[in-house]
């Protein structure tokens, strides 16, 4: 024993490894009784799970809602790539070519030429036939692609990282994730313009507009809808083809819709032929059309364009000195395009076209009409000029002006101090306005129609008459002054009152009713004395149709601007003239003498103002009660004018009468409608005598004898209500004076008459 701990120097190794209480664990587990192990079957061992720290317990929560996220998203996102595909081969096999998708106007369009054949005005959407990438410009191509989508070429339809960016331009901008930038792709914005395949339904939607809104609705869904579209379109056509679909259909302000119908609205060319400022100008109205058209801003347009041409030099389309070319000479509007003027003439003329071929025509249509441009900037110069020098700043006092040849062809018109304005309210064509004093020419048209002579008298004295229903009625004298007797021709240069109401009188209402609306004035006339001062409402064209019937003779006319329409392409037209000369309403002989009385007027009477140096002119003033109204009406020996001057409201106007300012527009528009003009002389005839002088009788004493053995000629019976009267013909002249019943002075007794004839052949005073 002794030797065996002698040859044992000390505890091994592995006894020193291990600390007593390990040793007695390990004496333990050898004590006790061992279990028998279970047999697992197709299991295999685990290792034993590491125990989570605090930052395990925190970032569990998190770690599983991940792995939810992941077996969630992937399982979705499979069924919406389903569902996603289904729809790109559902919208894919409905596609048509794109032929038929160039043109998708709902209706047509009409282009107005003016008397010389030149274009001046475009209503409805033009589009000016069908472009291709190969066809167009490169610069508009690229112009194109550079301002909306220069990912265009590699992009499946839609392009997430410019959704992305957009969205976050919108927030930071303060504005919703989906307002204002879209990011969409130009295939997207095509998706939109073909309105996601669904077509323009007139049984489903109240207006085109309606529609147009509709395919513009920006949400959530629809969003989603264009995407999937889209996709199709790339799946269906190649990229330059849905390029194509877009410069066709794209619609550019003015209009105009597609790219060529731009070129040629904008610049009077093709779009084939435009360089990179005017390939900027037009790329650049595609993010707000009528904002930025250069006809609207030019100034903006080409701001506009400036940034598209930064742009395709950014993205290498454009060379440094190409886009500094581009810079420096900016796109400029055609001669023709800057002349935006006759926009109220336009819309009388499809207003009264046919409407089937003006304002819901599904065609394109051609109309030439009787407009001048060079009257119209006469007409529209004068106005401003009037308005700038002799009206009040800021006044709201609006006016209209109508010139037009004497057989009623409309030359220029202007419907109010906007000149510019489309669509706008009418003032020449659409205001019922009082006619004053302008009316009165027809009330001595009627008389001296009947046999009456301009220098036969009439008594301007007071006059009181009892109006059934009414009670008695004073007519009074704009001066408030009588002058007593006064010839015909006097009381019309000074526009006196109650001579016209007598003279009215004597030649019988319903006569001067029936002259009035054969020179068509045809609104509401009612056979009462107050209708001889123009209580009656007209408008500013009716009236100066009715004075184009004066000019020409006595025959009325119907004012008209359309001369001839045809459909585009087709040589024949489809109709002709709407107006013209039209029956005679009085004898030439009344009308010649009705020019010389209004030639007075402006020569010596209410219409000096109107006088313009080396020209025969004639016209009457017109001034409603409280002035609410003010006219000037009158002609050259080849254009009638007319000019109503007035308040909307009917507000009355401040120190203006019709000898006013109206005939200052009248006058600035003649002068420069006939500045270098040949004068042309009126049609007119003074009287030799007036007719209580027997003139005309071929035998003084045989006149007396005839007077002395039958007495004096008997007036006609008054006709049946309603009838106009018909007075005895002269056999001179044709035409018998009817007996005023006092108003006018009676031939001169039969002594006079030889006493006169007398004293001519002696000599005597």
């Amino acid at each position: 024993m002794s030797g065996e701990r002698k040859g044992r120097s000390g505890p091994l190794v592995a006894d020193r490894r291990y600390s007593r209480s390990a040793k007695a664990e390990e004496r333990n587990a050898e004590r006790a009784p061992k279990k028998p192990a279970r047999a697992r079957r197709g299991r295999k061992s685990r290792p034993a799970r590491r125990r989570r720290g605090l930052v395990g317990w925190i970032l569990a929560p998190f770690a599983f809602a991940l792995r939810m996220v992941w077996a969630l998203s992937w399982r979705v996102g499979l069924v919406v790539a389903v569902f996603i595909g289904l729809g790109v081969a559902y919208y894919a096999s409905t596609l048509p070519s794109i032929d038929a998708l160039v043109d998708g106007r709902a209706r047509g369009s009409v282009t107005m030429l003016d008397r010389n054949g030149d274009t001046f005005a475009w209503r409805g959407e033009q589009f000016g036939g069908m472009i291709t990438t190969d066809t167009v410009s490169p610069h508009l191509r690229n112009a194109v692609v550079a301002t909306e989508d220069r990912r265009f070429y590699w992009h499946p339809g839609v392009d997430p990282q410019g959704v992305a960016g957009a969205m976050r331009i919108n927030l930071a901008e303060g504005r919703g994730p989906l307002e204002g930038n879209g990011g969409s792709t130009i295939t997207q914005q095509t998706a939109k313009l073909l309105c996601l395949g669904r077509p323009y339904d007139p049984a489903e939607w109240e207006s085109e507009a309606e529609y147009e809104a509709d395919c513009r609705r920006t949400t959530l869904w629809r969003k989603v809808q264009e995407a999937v579209y889209a996709m199709a379109m790339e799946v269906r056509y190649t990229k330059e083809e849905i390029l194509t679909i877009y410069l066709n259909r794209a619609y550019l302000g003015a209009g105009a819709r597609g790219f060529e119908a731009a070129a040629q609205r904008y610049f009077g060319k093709s779009a084939a032929e435009v360089s990179p400022a005017e390939a900027a100008m037009l790329a650049g109205l595609l993010k707000a059309p009528s904002s930025y058209a250069p006809t609207s801003n030019l100034q903006r347009a080409q701001d506009r364009a400036a940034v598209v041409v930064g742009l395709m030099e950014a993205q290498g389309y454009l060379s440094e000195s190409a886009a500094a070319e581009a810079l420096a000479a900016p796109a400029q509007l055609s001669a023709r395009a800057q002349q935006d003027s006759g926009g109220f003439f336009a819309d009388w003329v499809m207003d009264t076209g046919p409407e089937f071929f003006t304002r819901d025509t599904t065609e394109d249509v051609i109309i030439r009409t009787t407009l001048d441009q060079r009257i119209q900037a006469a007409a529209e110069d004068a106005l401003i000029h009037v308005f700038d020098t002799q009206v009040r700043e800021g006044s709201d006092a609006q006016a209209a002006i109508v010139v037009m040849s004497a057989d009623g062809a409309v030359r220029a018109m202007v419907g109010g101090r906007n000149i510019a304005a489309t669509g706008a309210f009418n003032r020449a064509t659409q205001a019922l306005r009082q006619t004053g004093s302008s009316f009165k020419p027809f009330v001595y048209a009627a008389a001296l129609d009947m046999g009456m002579n301009p220098l036969d008298t009439v008594e301007d004295t007071p006059l009181t008459i009892d109006i059934p229903g009414s009670g008695p009625w004073s007519p009074d004298n704009y001066d408030r002054e009588f002058h007593g007797t006064v010839t015909l021709v006097e009381a019309l240069e000074q526009s006196r009152n109650i001579p016209a109401v007598r003279l009215a009188m004597a030649a019988g209402l319903e006569n001067v009713v029936t002259v009035a609306e054969m020179f068509g004035i045809s609104n509401d006339l009612r056979a009462n004395p107050a209708m001889a001062l123009g209580a009656n409402e007209s408008t500013l064209v009716e009236m100066t149709g009715a004075y184009a019937g004066i000019l020409n003779g006595g025959s009325s006319v119907t004012p008209y601007g359309l001369v001839e329409l045809r459909l585009q392409g087709d040589p024949e037209p489809l109709m002709g003239l709407g107006g013209g000369i039209g029956e005679r309403v009085i004898s030439e002989r009344a009308a010649r003498e009705l020019v010389w009385m209004m030639h007075q007027v402006v020569a010596e009477g209410t219409g000096r103002r109107a006088q313009i140096d080396g020209h025969e002119l004639a016209g009457k003033t017109g001034t409603t009660s409280a002035a609410r109204d003010a006219w000037f009406i009158g002609f050259s020996g080849e254009y009638v004018a007319g000019v109503w001057m007035g308040y909307d409201d009917n507000t009355p106007l401040t120190g203006v009468t019709g000898s006013g300012l109206p005939a200052e527009i009248w006058r600035e528009t003649m002068a420069r409608v006939l500045a270098s003009q040949m004068p042309v002389p009126l049609p007119m005839d003074r009287p030799a005598a007036p007719s209580n002088t027997m003139a005309g009788a071929t035998d003084p004493a045989l006149d007396a004898a005839l007077r002395e053995a039958f007495g004096a000629p008997v007036a006609p019976a008054p006709p049946a209500q309603g009838q106009p009267a018909q007075p005895a013909p002269d056999p001179q002249t044709g035409q018998a004076a009817q007996d005023p019943n006092g108003a006018l002075n009676l031939p001169n007794s039969t002594e006079d008459a030889i006493l006169d004839v007398l004293g001519d052949i002696l000599g005597g005073g």
